[in-house]
């Protein structure tokens, strides 16, 4: 079996071939960064999320902050979930326990800056929903220019014990957000 060899190691020609599929799939260009392609079983709905950005916003370079972006992105996260009709956060609460759903893991990839008076878009849907978490995907926009991409994994938690624990993804949340 022929190899060649990569970065000072070798791999095999089907391995090599894997490797720029995976690429090709994850780095297609859109709007001057990769774009993901979630199973099509497990997308949901979208909404968005129209965030307008003040002069606080910006660093001393004049764009924005990058933990701004992480800042729309939880803002986005709950328009979400209220846009598919799920009750707010307190109501679930005092009628199931559910207390939110809190952020485990966060990724974010920056394509493009953004600056005072821009008007951004975030666009979210649940890209995979497991048996206790979920992943959210982002996408900031303005207009047509991808300026960032951000995943979120969340669960939905209740109190015990004074400590928040992960249940199940409640299946009629779930129903409403597809």
């Amino acid at each position: 079996q022929a190899a060649i060899s990569i970065s000072g190691t070798t791999t095999s020609h089907a391995r090599q071939r894997a490797t720029r599929e995976f690429i090709s799939v994850m780095a297609a260009p859109y709007h001057g960064g990769p774009v993901h392609r979630p199973h099509p079983r497990r997308m949901s709905r979208t909404t968005v999320f129209t965030v307008d950005v003040q002069w606080g916003d910006c660093d001393p370079a004049d764009i924005v902050f990058f933990p701004n972006f992480s800042r729309w992105m939880d803002a986005a996260s709950l328009h979400f979930f209220r846009q598919c009709g799920v009750p707010r956060w307190r109501e679930l609460e005092d009628t199931r326990g559910i207390v939110g759903t809190p952020l485990l893991e966060i990724n974010t990839r920056f394509y493009k800056p953004a600056t005072y008076g821009d008007r951004l878009e975030v666009h979210t849907s649940v890209e995979r929903w497991d048996a206790k978490v979920f992943v959210q995907h982002h996408r900031v926009l303005r207009g047509d220019t991808l300026l960032c991409e951000g995943r979120e994994t969340r669960a939905f938690v209740q109190r015990v014990d004074g400590r928040l624990k992960a249940i199940p993804v409640p299946e009629d949340i779930k129903a409403l957000c597809r």
